[in-house]
């Protein structure tokens, strides 16, 4: 889809650390931006041991922060990582899943790039039901549209076929 801004969003299934031709790609991160199972897992084996060394000076983060490293042996530029809230834990977590969402955009915004990659943030082993984490998703990118001047690509990465028809349902209903 293409919103009114001109950018294009879209939801794909696939690999989040496989993601040729987009500028950054965000990593569902743990606190201390450590490998971990999951979306973490998969892009600290893609990217080599080069990022845990350089995510070392950037840990701990707080539930909601975003910070941005360099990609390593991923195909793009940049990582931006962002902690994303334990479900019935970090409270209230829908403001803090939006954060993710709006952070990693500023992140990207100050690296003047023009395509970002999102997973399905907090959905995984963090308990986030994956309709509702989308409706927080969308909303929270709806509303830093305007604002973005780099940013012309806004790509969501879906491991599951499950997870990619709810995320396109979401879209289509939250991004009118």
């Amino acid at each position: 889809m293409v919103n009114k801004s001109g950018i294009i969003i879209e939801c794909i299934q696939g690999d989040i650390s496989y993601q040729p031709g987009i500028d950054a790609v965000v990593n569902a991160a743990n606190r201390h931006l450590k490998p971990g199972g999951g979306v973490a897992g998969a892009i600290h084996r893609a990217a080599g041991p080069g990022l845990q060394i350089e995510c070392r000076d950037l840990a701990p983060i707080d539930p909601g922060q975003a910070v941005i490293t360099s990609a390593h042996k991923l195909p793009n530029k940049y990582i931006i990582h962002c902690l994303g809230p334990v479900y019935g834990i970090d409270k209230p977590h829908d403001r803090i899943l939006a954060e993710c969402y709006v952070n990693a955009l500023k992140r990207g915004e100050e690296k003047r790039i023009s395509s970002v990659a999102f997973p399905a943030i907090s959905t995984g082993i963090f308990g986030y039901p994956v309709t509702e984490a989308a409706i927080v998703a969308f909303n929270a990118i709806g509303g830093e549209l305007r604002d973005l001047e780099h940013i012309r690509h806004i790509r969501f990465v879906l491991y599951s076929i499950s997870d990619l028809q709810i995320h396109k349902m979401v879209m289509e209903k939250e991004l009118k």
